[in-house]
C-alpha cells in the first residue's frame, strides 16, 4: 500500500514537472504603466532587434517635431506633397478634433495605459482616447486583407524568450508624426515589449514601415513606469474645442 501511495506521488511529481516544461512562464506585464517623461537611453537587447535602415524618432511622449521635420523618415513624394501642404487648423474642426489617431501615434502620447494579461489573449488600455487594444497571444494569424481596418488594428503576439513580439496590421490611415505626416492602412507595426530586471519599468520599440508613404522603416523607444493603485480615466474629448482653437488664451 505504501509503494503504491509513493508511486503515485511520484508520478504525480513527474507529470507537474511536464507541465511545467510544455507550459513557461513568461514576465507578466498586467497593471498600470505611465510614460516616463524622460526617455531614457534606448535598451540595446530592443534596439539591437531593429531592421536595418531603420530612423530612430526622438518625438516621444509631449515632444512634437516642428514643421517639416519628420525624423529621420524618408517620405515618398505624394506623402511628403501633403505634408507640406498640412496646417495645423486642418486637424481642428469639429468633425476632426476628436478623431482618434491609430496606435503608431497614440502609444507614445503622453498618457497612462493599462495591461490586463492573460494565457489567451492581452489587453491594453490607452487613456488616451479611450482605445483599448486586443493582442492575441494563442497562435493564430492575421485576419484576411480583406478585413476590415480599425485604429487599433488586427495585432498578434508571440514570446521571445523575455520579449514580447506584437505584430499589427489592418490600421485605417492616421497621423505618424503630428506635423502633417499621415501612414496608409498598409502600414505594418512591430512592437517589442520588455521588462526591468526589478519589473518596475516597461520598455518598448515600436517598429514601423509603410511602402506607401516611406522609403525607409521608423522606430520610437519607449520606457512606462509602474504605477499602483492608479486608474485609467475617461479621455471624454469635447468637440467644442475646436471652437475656440487659436483664439486668445488657448
Amino acid at each position: 500500500m505504501r509503494l503504491s501511495v509513493l508511486k503515485l506521488a511520484a508520478a504525480a511529481l513527474l507529470a507537474a514537472v511536464a507541465v511545467a516544461h510544455a507550459a513557461p512562464s513568461h514576465p507578466d506585464l498586467s497593471g498600470y504603466w505611465e510614460l516616463m517623461r524622460t526617455i531614457p537611453q534606448p535598451d540595446p537587447e530592443l534596439m539591437a532587434k531593429v531592421a536595418p535602415d531603420t530612423a530612430l524618432l526622438m518625438d516621444t511622449g509631449a515632444t512634437e517635431f516642428p514643421r517639416g521635420e519628420y525624423g529621420g523618415l524618408k517620405l515618398r513624394p505624394e506623402a511628403l506633397k501633403q505634408a507640406q501642404a498640412w496646417k495645423p487648423q486642418d486637424d481642428m474642426s469639429l468633425s476632426k478634433v476628436c478623431a482618434p489617431p491609430s496606435i503608431v501615434y497614440a502609444m507614445q502620447g503622453p498618457f497612462p495605459l493599462r495591461i490586463d494579461q492573460g494565457t489567451e489573449l492581452m489587453v491594453i488600455r490607452l487613456e488616451y482616447y479611450d482605445m483599448a487594444r486586443v493582442v492575441f497571444l494563442d497562435g493564430r494569424g492575421h485576419l484576411p486583407a480583406d478585413a476590415p481596418d480599425s485604429k487599433v488594428g488586427d495585432s498578434v503576439g508571440r514570446w521571445d524568450g523575455n520579449i514580447l513580439v506584437v505584430d499589427t496590421t489592418h490600421l485605417e490611415p492616421a497621423t505618424i508624426t503630428n506635423n502633417g505626416l499621415f501612414h496608409s492602412n498598409r502600414i505594418h507595426v512591430i512592437e517589442r515589449f520588455k521588462l526591468s530586471a526589478d519589473g518596475r519599468t516597461l520598455y518598448a520599440t515600436q517598429e514601423f514601415e509603410d511602402p506607401q508613404t516611406l522609403e525607409n522603416r521608423g522606430v520610437r523607444f519607449l520606457a512606462w513606469e509602474k504605477r499602483e493603485g492608479r486608474y485609467i480615466y475617461p479621455y471624454d474629448c469635447d468637440p467644442s474645442y475646436a471652437l475656440n482653437y487659436g483664439k486668445p488664451g488657448q
